[in-house]
């Protein structure tokens, strides 16, 4: 074959360019530190590069997004169990102190106040929120565990009352006592009375049952209800029987019999009295009269909550064999309109049910209904899981009725109440003393007065007995509530304990993409600058070559 000028000429501008494309090619690698510009220039690189990529995207999501995220969250709610965790052991310590039945009621009631401070910040750590996220509250995060200003400044001009299911168990019911000493206070008689033989025997200390329910200024059967209906108060017995009751008539001094109607079993509804004040009610059970006639029921007290019984009633109704052949337990369904800053939510606890006014101040009420927890019977099924790896996650939150229990306030709400007997027992014991000290020692009054004392002396040392056996208790029931908040604090330490574990292989994951991500994508910069030289070289050399090749022809021979 003949080989021409020209087809030489033409070779050698097809290397030359060839050797240009070569240096543009080892020159967009010097500049960009990546092998490829563009997917044709390696395939295989090419895909491996997005998988590495997408891989690398995915681990710095997990590792420097929501592994942080969630380590934030737990953090803080390590924080506030901390704080929980410090006020339960300060309250131990403070009901470790009370049972000294040398304390005064003066001294008490310091010991009162201060045990009410710490009650307050118990709950008020339940309202810790993280990036306007309430930590507590579930899938509510919008939501605070207990109502606050803003939310009171808001039932001002749009009232909201809660309709609320509860559930109790055998271990629910609580033993009480009461002092009757009605007798001694009683100064409207003579006071030389003769009818009464012994004003000790008179006090007595009777034992009754009752469920506390998880508030108290409950709203009362007798006043109708936001929607202008009669209220009624249903529950449900442990055999199965369901009971509704509702006012039938309601006389003036605010105690009332209820009517009761059995809707659902075959039991028989109880006697149910609703009382309008604590130590009327407990009066009641005690002498099992109500208006002259037998009572052997249930007392309902809207104003401190409860639902107390005798133990006769208890025998027959609520001992434990009746529990363990129950499926339902006790039931009770009552309604709550009137609320205090720090009371908590029921949302976050109960199957309940929201009446709210949402017009405007001065307009037509319009009444909106919410229902909460409809498909269970505790807000027990809102925890909330963070992705932090590949088909993994951590729960994050841990939940408002794992820690902060309603029986904390409901604890000093008795003890109010046992503290404000201890008062009245001892302004009694000082008033018959000051009024003894204007008869002669020798007159019917004076011995009548010390009488009385003596009464009131055997009352004051049953209630400082009872004040003394409740703060006993109370030890035994602050140490549980610690225990409680214990293993969530052990809980969550563990699931943190975890993400630091994946945090850490996270890190080793991402770091291992990256070298890899180098490795397929990236240079070796003096491979690649060696190559540019031999090119630049190798372009040099061909471009004298064929410069001098290209100076003769076959002309210069003929």
């Amino acid at each position: 074959m003949r080989i021409t000028n020209k087809i030489m000429r033409n070779n050698s501008a097809y290397n030359i360019n060839q050797n240009k494309i070569l240096q543009d090619k080892l020159t967009n690698q010097m500049t960009t530190q990546s092998k490829i510009v563009r997917p044709s220039d390696d395939p295989v690189v090419a895909i491996r590069a997005l998988r590495l990529r997408s891989n690398v995207t995915t681990v710095t999501q997990y590792n420097d997004r929501n592994a942080k995220d969630a380590d934030q969250w737990l953090a803080l709610t390590a924080d506030a169990m901390d704080t929980v965790d410090e006020v339960l052991k300060d309250l131990y310590e403070q009901a470790t102190t009370a049972p000294n039945k040398n304390l005064t009621s003066s001294e008490l009631r310091i010991l009162m106040s201060q045990m009410k401070q710490l009650t307050a910040e118990f709950y008020s750590c339940a309202n810790v929120d993280y990036a306007g996220r309430f930590i507590f509250s579930g899938y509510r995060t919008d939501l605070p565990v207990t109502f606050t200003e803003e939310d009171m400044k808001d039932m001002k001009d749009h009232p909201f009352s809660f309709n609320i299911n509860e559930e109790f168990g055998f271990q629910d019911i609580s033993r009480i006592n009461y002092i009757d000493y009605g007798t001694v206070a009683d100064m409207q008689n003579n006071i030389a009375d003769t009818t009464v033989t012994s004003y000790e025997q008179s006090v007595e200390n009777s034992t009754m049952y009752r469920f506390r329910l998880s508030y108290n200024n409950l709203d009362s059967l007798g006043k109708a209800d936001m929607e202008g209906n009669a209220p009624k108060l249903t529950f449900t017995m442990p055999d199965g029987t369901k009971v509704e009751a509702s006012a039938n008539a309601v006389p003036s001094t605010g105690n009332f019999e209820l009517k009761t109607t059995v809707t659902a079993g075959t039991g028989t509804a109880p006697q149910i009295v609703e009382f309008a004040n604590q130590e009327e009610a407990y009066k009641a059970i005690a002498e099992g009269k109500f208006n002259g006639k037998d009572f052997n029921g249930i007392a309902y007290i809207p104003s401190s909550g409860e639902m107390v019984f005798s133990k006769d009633f208890y025998d027959q109704n609520f001992n434990e064999a009746a529990f363990n052949k129950s499926e339902t337990g006790f039931r009770v369904n009552y309604d709550k309109t009137s609320w205090k800053n720090g009371d908590i939510n029921p949302v976050h606890y109960f199957k309940c049910t929201e009446t709210k006014n949402t017009a405007a101040p001065g307009e037509k009420p319009e009444l909106r209904k919410t229902a909460y927890n409809t498909q269970r019977e505790e807000g027990r099924d809102q925890d909330i899981y963070y992705d932090v790896g590949f088909n993994q996650q951590i729960q994050v939150n841990t939940r408002a009725d794992e820690i902060f229990t309603h029986d904390v306030q409901r604890d000093m709400d008795d003890f109010e109440h046992y503290l404000k007997q201890l008062e009245g027992i001892e302004t009694l014991q000082a008033d018959l003393e000051k009024k003894r000290k204007d008869y002669p020692e020798d007159s019917a009054e004076y011995k009548d007065l010390t009488q009385r004392i003596e009464g009131a002396d055997k009352a004051w040392a049953y209630i400082r007995d009872n004040i003394h056996t409740k703060f006993e208790n109370q030890i035994t029931k602050y140490q549980k509530y610690r225990d409680d908040s214990s293993v969530a604090m052990t809980d969550s330490a563990t699931r943190r304990s975890r993400l630091e574990l994946v945090s850490t292989r996270l890190t080793n994951q991402k770091e291992t993409f990256k070298e890899l991500q180098q490795d397929n994508e990236g240079i070796d910069i003096t491979e690649v600058a060696v190559e540019l030289t031999a090119s630049e070289l190798t372009y040099s050399a061909a471009l004298m070559a064929t410069g001098k090749i290209m100076q003769t022809s076959l002309m210069n021979y003929i």
